[in-house]
């Protein structure tokens, strides 16, 4: 039985139902209309109402942007890129389109780069990844992520009070009291990384504690190992996982069998348009293939577009078992922003881009970086869809413009690379 969709301020009916709102059932033909219907709207809005994408989105006609085609065309605004813009135009770089002073929070994450909290309910949209990891109206959760400077705690607080259950703010460290807490309150509920789970659980069998209270966890922020996993399924705790960033909040979450183990992939937010790009441009990847993670938001305060998180990821086909049919993702595969130095020179993954953009012939490619440190030798593998004579010769003289640097190229066949989203791979020994 599904709940209703509650309203106002009012936590969800307590009947445990198996999905938290309509929404994740809906056929893909459905949800994908209801996106693209919204998108020109959102890009209007994006533009109108925040400086910063009214420059970047300079020239673009919104009510033409009603097909991921004309998504693909628009530029990728990266993570990456945020430390730039934010120096340039304090705080947020003009990307919000509510002004700061009607926000509820700022936060400051590493770098610094700046990030806002809007004052609406399940802001983050946390809410419906807790559903999906079995989270309760009436829960007493524990939330052991950080409340300073960055939003983790408050991210994923604002969701757990949507779905009406009691948060403890605990916050990081302090294992004895955590535990202390969990015994004395009956905690039934975990927040924060998996590796604190593993020392409070640790901390509570070394000291004779019972916490057997305790029999569901949310993770995130890091790798969640299968080991420390089925541990946990065998002291009675199921965990789940979930994906999201300090800039667009929730992004994918895993739902869990009635045995408390996991269903494959992790299944794209509803609030959210995905698409996974190559590395180093903005151009969409073939289903499955593994390429950087890139999201427009339709979050009103903070309208981020074709917003690159610089995370690497690939689409697996078909449906969660569990019933939502939303996208699934293979979760964190790495990082996309790839660059190394080569004899004194940065060689970057927009430059591999570019070289590729330049030669038709070329499908795929991967710069490898060998040798020596101070006798490197870079090598260009292409695959291609034909070898016309010069094209290797043509390929060395772009990569020498491009990057500075002399390089060799090797040509391949098509899918003769790892599907691995890997652009830059250094092979160089240090020390």
């Amino acid at each position: 039985m599904k709940r209703k969709p509650s309203s106002g301020n009012r936590g969800p009916s307590p009947v445990l139902s198996a999905h938290f709102d309509r929404l994740e059932t809906r056929s893909p033909r459905q949800r994908e209309a209801a996106l693209l219907a919204a998108l020109p709207r959102q890009v209007a809005h994006a533009m109108r109402r925040a400086p910063g994408f009214a420059r970047i989105l300079a020239g673009v006609d919104p009510s033409r942007i009603r097909t991921r085609k004309a998504l693909a065309a628009l530029p990728v605004t990266r993570k990456s890129d945020l430390g730039e813009l934010q120096a340039k135009d304090r705080p947020l770089g003009g990307l919000n389109a509510t002004p700061v002073a009607k926000m509820a929070k700022l936060f400051m994450s590493p770098g610094p780069v700046y990030e806002p909290e809007g004052r609406g309910r399940n802001w983050w949209r946390t809410a419906r990844a807790l559903f999906a990891g079995g989270f309760r109206a009436g829960d007493l959760v524990t939330n052991t992520f950080a409340y300073h400077f960055t939003p983790a705690g408050s991210m994923l607080e604002s969701g757990a009070l949507a779905l009406g259950c009691t948060v403890l703010p605990a916050g990081v460290g302090q294992t004895e009291l955590q535990v202390a807490a969990i015994r004395d309150l009956g905690i039934r509920g975990y927040i924060g990384t998996p590796s604190f789970l593993k020392l409070i659980v640790e901390k509570a069998a070394e000291s004779g504690v019972d916490i057997s209270s305790l029999t569901k966890a949310h993770v995130g922020a890091e790798y969640l190992p299968p080991a420390l996993r089925e541990a946990m399924r065998a002291r009675g705790i199921a965990v789940a996982q979930s994906y999201g960033s300090a800039d667009l909040g929730s992004i994918a979450y895993e739902s869990l069998a009635p045995d408390g183990s996991p269903h494959p992939g992790m299944i794209l937010d509803e609030g959210l348009l995905l698409e996974i790009v190559r590395p180093g441009t903005g151009d969409p990847v073939a289903p499955g293939e593994v390429g950087e993670v890139v999201v427009t938001t339709f979050n009103r305060d903070y309208p981020l577009v074709r917003f690159g998180t610089g995370d690497l990821s690939a689409v697996l086909p078909g449906t969660s078992p569990c019933g939502r049919t939303n996208v699934r993702i293979r979760g964190w595969l790495g990082r996309a922003d790839q660059s190394t130095k080569v004899r004194a020179m940065f060689v970057t993954a927009k430059q591999v881009a570019e070289i590729v953009r330049r030669h038709a012939e070329v499908l795929k490619a991967r710069l490898v970086v060998e040798g020596e440190v101070g006798s490197d030798r870079m090598t260009l593998k292409c695959e291609v869809s034909a070898r016309p004579d010069g094209l290797a010769e043509a390929l060395v003289a772009s990569i020498r413009e491009v990057t500075k640097l002399r390089g060799e190229v090797e040509l391949l066949a098509p899918g003769s690379l790892p599907n691995d989203g890997k652009v830059i791979e250094d092979l160089r020994k240090y020390g």
